[in-house]
């Protein structure tokens, strides 16, 4: 196996390699090791797709519980492995710093830190102070021993908030917080997409998965993007196969979804690999 900082610089590699890439988010270490045969060269956790394994929503996973989801999923490949820690899970600075130490320790070799607060009344960090937050978290990242990336993201346009200019000012703000790449998912068009692009220097995230919002690897790669992230999809398209099979043998008692599902000899292949 990979140390944790072999796969740390492999991640590393990746951004600055020409051309965009494929971070796929895994769910489980079945999931991660069927993501690692198909052929992705990096894997990232999904906070909503762990908190429906976990059986609850997002936003209701403990730091605790996060890491300890993230660690199954990085010690069954082999692979650079980013996790999507919400507000790692604290307020303060200093304790998101310790969020991110904590992710460097499992095997991390990225993790995310965002500006959304978790709470309603007030959905977005001041950008002021949620570009300390980002400095505290990129300073804990640069002690870890191994190139650790961290991934700033603004939640604007998750929260409400579509002021494009503003996303640009806070993005700006976490790049030079020390950020190693940047993100704001939920960009309405490839023309905002490409004015972020060319408003940073650091490599850009782009989270596919909103329908009507989620376009081609190369029309983002076309536009800047570095990174494509595919957030919680990839578990809602297999829970939504479940949903139809199981909908099915309940209203039909029938199961002609067996015709389209591989055998377990074939899934089998993906997990002893």
């Amino acid at each position: 196996m990979n140390t944790a900082a072999q796969k740390a610089e492999t991640f590393r590699a990746l951004h600055a390699a020409p051309g965009s890439f494929v971070i796929a988010n895994a769910w489980d270490a079945g999931s991660a090791k069927l993501l690692r045969g198909l052929g992705f060269a990096a894997l990232a956790t999904s906070s909503g797709a762990q908190a429906n394994v976990l059986g609850t929503v997002d936003g209701a996973v403990t730091r605790d519980e996060a890491l300890t989801h993230a660690k199954g999923i990085v010690d069954a490949v082999d692979l650079p492995v980013s996790a999507d820690l919400e507000k790692c899970f604290a307020d303060r600075p200093d304790e998101a710093a310790q969020t991110i130490a904590m992710a460097a320790e499992i095997g991390l070799a990225g993790a995310s830190i965002e500006d959304a607060t978790g709470d309603p009344a007030k959905p977005l960090y001041d950008a002021e102070f949620a570009a300390e937050r980002v400095g505290a978290a990129a300073a804990a990242a640069r002690k870890v021993g191994f190139p650790f990336v961290l991934t700033a993201r603004t939640e604007s346009f998750l929260r409400g908030t579509t002021d494009l200019a503003d996303v640009i000012r806070r993005l700006r703000a976490f790049e030079a917080a020390g950020a190693d790449v940047l993100m704001a998912p939920g960009l309405p068009d490839l023309d905002a997409v490409r004015a972020v692009c060319a408003a940073v220097t650091k490599p850009v995230n782009f989270m596919a998965g909103i329908p009507g919002r989620s376009f081609t690897v190369a029309e983002l790669t076309g536009v800047g993007v570095k990174r494509i992230s595919l957030a919680s999809s990839l578990f809602r398209a297999a829970m939504s196969s479940v949903m139809t099979a199981a909908t099915e043998v309940r209203d039909r008692g029938t199961f002609t979804y067996l015709d389209h599902t591989l055998p377990a000899s074939e899934w089998n292949r993906f997990m002893v690999r």
